[in-house]
């Protein structure tokens, strides 16, 4: 039954020259990189002819010449010995003043006898000041600060013991929230709803005392004419 339509859906014919072919030939041709660079492409493959003494070379060379790092402090290194007037730098007045303020600025070098200086103090052991120090370390020190006293232990029937008993019970979360762990879960209907109503009427028709009515709740006399009492 499919056959025919099977081989028809591989046979698939579309026309060269239809308006959407013709529009993706002309975008494939629009985004194609190959026709991008085709004049490029076409303009490297012909020979050139480029002088060493064009105009755009020289003023290349020029410009490369001027904006060079060497050529531009050329002039500035040939004329370095020739600022100072004096054969080495020591020499200079100028220069051994600025050493010697960067000397008394330096920090390292003022604090130098400093240095070598605190190595050299001793204090003896049992100065003053010493003692003064280590007896308000012991003051301060979280060791003997913290003095851990004795495990009492108390008798269960103390009143004393009681009567906290009794404080953390009134205070205790868990007693205080016993009532309400008890009721949680506990739902509330009023009297008169549907729900309430229905479970009613249903006791109603399965009770058995509704259903089977006991025979000495029913009132009734006997016949006096009945042969057994004439």
């Amino acid at each position: 039954y499919t056959e025919a339509w099977d081989a028809d859906k591989k046979s698939i014919h579309v026309m060269p020259d239809t308006p959407d072919i013709l529009l993706a030939k002309a975008n494939a041709a629009n985004v194609s990189h190959k026709h991008y660079q085709k004049a490029w492409d076409e303009a490297k493959a012909k020979s050139y002819d480029l002088r060493a003494d064009a105009i755009p070379i020289k003023q290349a060379k020029a410009s490369r010449d001027i904006a060079s790092e060497y050529k531009y402090k050329e002039t500035h290194e040939k004329q370095k010995g020739h600022y100072i007037g004096c054969p080495s730098a020591k020499e200079d007045p100028k220069l051994v003043q600025a050493a010697r303020a960067m000397a008394l600025q330096n920090d390292r070098l003022y604090k130098k006898a400093y240095n070598d200086s605190k190595t050299q103090i001793h204090i003896p052991v049992d100065a003053l000041s010493v003692q003064a120090a280590k007896e308000c370390q012991t003051l301060v020190s979280d060791v003997d600060y913290r003095q851990y006293l004795h495990q009492w232990t108390c008798l269960p029937d103390q009143n004393d013991v009681i009567h906290a008993r009794q404080a953390y019970d009134l205070q205790s979360d868990a007693v205080y929230k016993s009532d309400l762990e008890w009721l949680r879960g506990i739902g509330w209907l009023p009297n008169d709803s549907p729900e309430i109503k229905r479970v009613k009427n249903a006791q109603d028709l399965l009770s058995d005392n509704v259903y089977r009515t006991p025979i000495d709740s029913v009132k009734y006399t006997s016949v006096v004419d009945s042969p057994d009492v004439v």
